[in-house]
């Protein structure tokens, strides 16, 4: 993977390459200017080329590629087939069916001894048999089959919105990844950006250990701090490995994010009209798991109904036609039936009564899941609200934080061209500038996905929210292209 290192910190380096450099190198200035006027125009090219990859397109992909999401849509295609199932069960049944016999008997119809050597016997012994039978069955009157029928749509609608769930579950994943690659890159930017830097500053205590006029406690350190930067920059490179490789897993492709530095970070858009949180709570009654909760009820409620129709009679009509073949004259035959027949359940050993009360304890219980799911919306609402409100006051706090440290850095180096500062002071005020600047990356990320859970708890979230969390994260980039 390609690294883009940060500009801005390359011509500081440049610039301080060209103060330590002994008074009879001034004549290479005019070089180093020049590098300065190339490294600014590839910066510029970088930054018109430099693009986020577009999360909704992600998503987008997600949704034809997801494993997890395809099982689902079958689900729900099988489930819709209940529908039919249970409408069959209300419609004629016709059925027909088919016999073959073969018998041989012997008894006193059969037997020509018993009727004298001259007189043949009345039946034969042996005979082939074939039936042909066709019945239709039409119930007239049934409440179980009826009322499986509200079961079956309750159970279609409690799919699709199973459906929708893992859809905004997918959506959520997806954004997830793509932020914490985000974020990934632009701290291995910063770390890498750090470790230049302090390369450098190694390379001047080397220097000017070597030269008698630094000591070699300033160069241990400065090496202690370029390790713990290469260190911090090979676990950013993990994770950013790692999200990437999830995004893969996701969409089935592997979107490039670029290793840069963001830079003065001034120019971040938040989205800072966020209402009243009990406007916000209003709206959990549409949390995709609360209506999940909710048609979940309703399809316990119906499958009582189902269960407390046991108690009542069963009505159908049966219509018949058979027509018997046989060697046996007397047993040939062709039979129309038409039939009324009245079922009333008089005793089942108790079963219907305790099928009832478990569908009554079900129904409690599913009761008490709905309310189970709409406090954790609200409590998700409230939770998203604080963090998005102290999300942005520590923004702004960074952002004071990082002006401060950025002039701090400044005097700490003048101090230590003349004389009045250590580098260990240089070292110290440069980790605390990185530092804040990572925090105030994280920061951002995590204010992203507040967002994105907040709509998420209302149940509204839409592709328009993952264009807004890339504004956000595009304003950031937009702030390091300046800052270049």
């Amino acid at each position: 993977m390609t690294r883009t290192p940060s500009f801005t910190l390359s011509a500081l380096v440049v610039a301080i390459s060209v103060l330590s450099q002994p008074l009879q190198a001034q004549s290479d200035v005019p070089a180093d200017e020049q590098a300065l006027t190339e490294l600014q125009a590839l910066a510029n090219s970088e930054s018109n080329a430099h693009t986020l990859p577009s999360l909704p397109e992600l998503f987008a992909r997600a949704l034809r590629h997801d494993a997890d999401l395809s099982r689902q849509r079958f689900e729900l295609e099988a489930t819709r087939e209940e529908v039919p199932m249970a409408r069959s069960q209300l419609l004629p049944q016709i059925s027909a069916s088919g016999s073959y016999l073969w018998q041989d008997s012997t008894n006193i119809q059969t037997s020509p001894d018993d009727f004298g050597l001259d007189q043949e016997a009345t039946r034969p012994g042996e005979i082939d048999e074939t039936v042909w039978q066709v019945q239709l069955q039409q119930p007239l009157f049934s409440l179980e089959r009826w009322r499986k029928m509200d079961v079956a749509g309750a159970q279609v609608s409690a799919a699709e919105l199973e459906l929708a769930v893992v859809e905004q579950e997918l959506a959520l994943k997806v954004s997830e990844a793509y932020i914490k690659a985000y974020l990934a890159a632009q701290r291995l930017g910063l770390l890498e950006a750090q470790q230049d830097s302090l390369d450098l500053q190694v390379r001047q205590a080397s220097r000017a250990f070597d030269l008698g006029v630094g000591n070699r406690v300033d160069l241990l350190e400065a090496q202690s701090r370029y390790d713990q930067a290469v260190s911090d920059a090979v676990e950013a490179e993990n994770e950013l490995d790692n999200a990437l490789s999830e995004l893969e897993r996701l969409t089935g492709v592997m979107p490039g994010f670029q290793s840069t530095a963001p830079g003065e970070l001034r120019t971040v858009t938040l989205d800072s009209n966020l209402g009243d949180p009990d406007t916000w709570i209003a709206r959990t009654n549409q949390n995709l798991n609360v209506l999940l909760a909710t048609e979940q009820q309703q399809v316990t409620k119906a499958d009582t109904s189902v269960r407390r129709s046991g108690y009542y009679p069963e009505l159908n009509l049966n219509v018949s036609y058979s027509d018997r073949a046989s060697d046996d004259e007397l047993r040939e035959s062709e039979d129309y039936r038409a039939s009324v027949e009245l079922s009333v359940p008089i005793y089942r050993g108790g079963y219907t009564n305790a099928s009832v009360r478990q569908g009554e304890r079900r129904i409690e219980a599913s009761m008490a899941a709905v309310d189970n799911e709409r406090n954790l919306a609200t409590q998700e609402v409230r939770q998203r609200m604080r963090s998005l409100k102290g999300g942005e006051r520590r923004l702004q706090a960074l952002s004071q934080a990082i002006e401060s440290s950025q002039l701090f850095l400044e005097a700490a180096e003048r101090g230590e061209q003349l004389g009045l500062r250590d580098l260990v002071d240089v070292l110290d005020a440069r980790a605390s500038l990185y530092d804040q600047r990572i925090q105030y990356v994280d920061t951002v990320g995590n204010y992203a996905l507040d967002m994105l859970a907040l709509h998420t708890a209302v149940g509204n979230l839409e592709s328009q929210h993952l264009e807004r969390m890339m504004t956000l994260l595009a304003s950031m980039s937009a702030s390091a292209q300046i800052a270049r």
